[in-house]
């Protein structure tokens, strides 16, 4: 398929939307995007290997064309239960998951969580915070984490999106965020990350309470506990030019039973975008 067909599903009373690009008869492919991104961020990579697996995209909750949580409340176990709802909704079985950033982190927790589910998984970038920076934000007391909290969303409920007068301008935006993307790349994620506004101009899709993380998360062990407990191939590929900590020497590949690290030369935190036709290497190798 040269384009995907769009579905929805329900999930804790939330519509959420996910691309299928079809081939049902072939092995599971679940493409899981980052923060503030979108579904159409893989459309690439899907067409890619839609010949050989039946590729399916989700939206995130609060994403692309997803429902916003009515409370503003974004947490890991959501977006978790999000990924293991579109699994059983579409009954797949033995998928095979990608997940970059957010993404990954949610691909690596449901892999955990449901090991005899996943056939292989592959994370971009998608470990959560390094070692060191994990460890800096439990060293801060719970009370100034929860004020924290608290005031980053009082000042949210009061920011609106900011709006583009054009197309032209929010891709200019887009592209600053990310050098490495083509001109051509940053407008197709720009048409399919952003709506028009009645006044004509142009505003992001994504929730704008995604802007800040809830101050509590499973702890450091417990996430330990759920990567030691996946039992397929893992996958970790990393940008060598990304602010991201490489987990092949800050020791978090090694919580893992079965997982290689690949750095992509090049590459920012963006991999499949900065450096595609090497990361397709890599992801056609894992994959087989």
């Amino acid at each position: 398929m040269t384009a995907p067909t769009g579905g929805t599903f329900q999930s804790q009373r939330l519509r959420l939307a996910y691309l299928d690009w079809g081939n049902p008869g072939a092995p599971p492919l679940v493409l899981v995007h980052g923060g503030r991104d979108h579904a159409h961020a893989w459309d690439d990579v899907a067409r890619a290997l839609a010949c050989d697996w039946h590729v399916i995209a989700p939206d995130l909750r609060g994403h692309g064309d997803s429902q916003w949580a009515d409370a503003g409340g974004y947490t890991m176990p959501g977006f978790m239960y999000d990924l293991t709802e579109l699994m059983c909704q579409l009954g797949l079985e033995h998928v095979t998951l990608v997940g970059h950033s957010l993404g990954g982190n949610i691909a690596t927790r449901v892999a955990g969580l449901y090991p005899e589910r996943v056939r292989k998984l592959v994370s971009i970038e998608g470990l959560g915070p390094s070692p060191a920076m994990a460890q800096e934000i439990a060293a801060k007391p719970i009370e100034s984490r929860l004020r924290g909290w608290i005031e980053e969303q009082r000042q949210l409920a009061g920011r609106p999106h900011r709006s583009y007068a054009t197309l032209d301008a929010a891709t200019a935006r887009m592209q600053a965020q990310n050098p490495h993307l083509s001109p051509a790349q940053a407008l197709h994620l720009t048409k399919h990350g952003t709506r028009r506004t009645e006044d004509g101009g142009y505003i992001w899709k994504f929730d704008p309470y995604l802007r800040s993380w809830p101050p509590v998360d499973l702890t450091r062990d417990d996430i330990r506990s759920l990567w030691a407990s996946i039992t397929c191939p893992v996958q970790l590929i990393y940008g060598a030019t990304s602010w991201a900590s490489n987990p092949a020497t800050d020791g978090r590949a090694a919580q893992f039973r079965n997982a290689t690290v690949t750095l992509i030369e090049g590459a920012g935190h963006w991999v499949h975008h900065d450096r595609l036709e090497n990361f397709m290497e890599v992801l056609r190798a894992f994959l087989g």
